[in-house]
């Protein structure tokens, strides 16, 4: 199978399309890839670090005020078609995927007007504007929350969920992980604000351990490397955390799969990859959505797990240490409640993803 994909900006967006493209190579080893990307985006470094070759094309996304700068858009949307129309024609690809991100506009345009067979996924509750437009055209619409359904007016919709990377799913030893971090036998939560952190998060962590809150659970958490001296500094000023045993923070975890795994509760964003992971794991969650993404779009995949009862949800402003303490406690002190949040989180949890899409691809074809 010869396969072309698209899909950029954000990690949220590439790490999706590498997914369906290993998955594929694990499928039909003999098949060849390709991405189109802009050199703005993280494509340009993380495609080629996972093997695959990429070419770029011009484009921009619109300004979402009105700007004498959305001409230039319009201008380099008008000639990226056209050279994403080339790159199509010297590949000759059996199938086009898109997985959002600005850049997928051109090259899915010009693939259905080719007559290549498209699939175009989304990985959040509420589409962006890339999806939304292209819906109408490609053959296959995927989406990762059935609510979405209802927001989107495509020719094919199909619920496939997010492609996630396999060892998420390996079951790893809770013992060996309590022993590894000096943890007893205390439920254990798990606190990330994503690889870069999240300040209005730290400060509640700080806050939970200066003010003594954490005592009938573990805890881990990750501040993110940019944050971790300086929270780790103020945390000192008053507090010996050596000497807070069922307490471990650190810069990252590099062992994210295995505490997951572990984990009873998980704290953090509500970015479309870790809602998916959270809920295909069967974790009860405490969710803080991003304000500061398009669409706030990360509050509407909180609000998704809040309605089938998955995970609670504190908004940033909201957020103090004593409310996290206070949500995570409400989960923890009744074994029922934790039994049910984590019962229905893995009932809208989708594990699947990557071999529905290959079942797509082929049909299309």
């Amino acid at each position: 199978m010869r396969v072309l994909l698209t899909g950029g900006g954000t990690a949220g967006h590439i790490n999706p399309a590498i997914a369906i493209a290993n998955y594929i190579k694990g499928k039909e080893p003999g098949s060849e890839f390709l991405f189109v990307g802009t050199e703005r985006g993280l494509e340009k470094t993380l495609v080629p670090k996972c093997g695959y070759d990429i070419k770029f094309i011009d484009v921009m996304g619109l300004r979402r005020s009105l700007s004498p700068q959305n001409i230039k858009v319009l201008i380099n949307y008008l000639k990226s078609t056209g050279v994403a129309k080339k790159i199509i024609k010297e590949f000759k690809p059996d199938v086009v995927i898109g997985t959002g991100g600005y850049v997928c506009a051109p090259v899915i345009k010009a693939a259905a007007s080719l007559k290549i067979p498209t699939l175009i996924h989304e990985q959040n509750v509420f589409p962006g504007l890339a999806i939304k437009m292209l819906a109408n055209k490609a053959d296959v619409t995927a989406i990762s929350f059935e609510e979405t359904r209802d927001m989107i007016k495509a020719k094919n919709i199909v619920l496939t969920g997010n492609p996630l990377r396999p060892n998420l799913f390996a079951v790893h030893d809770i013992d060996v992980v309590r022993a590894r971090y000096g943890f007893g036998e205390k439920p254990i939560v798990l606190m990330f604000g994503g690889s870069l952190g999240a300040e209005k998060m730290n400060e509640a962590l700080k806050e939970m351990i200066t003010g003594g809150y954490i005592k009938e659970f573990n805890l881990i958490a990750s501040t993110g490397e940019r944050h971790y001296e300086t929270i780790s500094n103020d945390i000192k000023k008053t507090t010996d955390l050596a000497r807070i045993k069922n307490v471990k923070v650190v810069p990252y975890i590099y062992n994210m799969e295995e505490i997951f795994f572990a984990a009873d509760v998980v704290v953090g964003r509500a970015g479309a990859i870790t809602v998916s992971e959270i809920t295909a794991l069967g974790k009860a969650a405490v969710l803080i959505p991003s304000p500061y993404v398009a669409h706030n779009h990360q509050e509407y995949n909180a609000r998704y797990l809040e309605k089938n009862g998955a995970a609670k949800v504190v908004l940033e402003n909201e957020v103090s240490g004593k409310r996290i303490y206070d949500e995570i406690s409400s989960i923890l002190k009744d074994a029922q409640v934790l039994k049910k949040m984590q019962a229905d989180s893995k009932k809208i949890g989708i594990v699947d993803a990557c071999e529905t899409i290959y079942e797509n691809i082929k049909k299309i074809i």
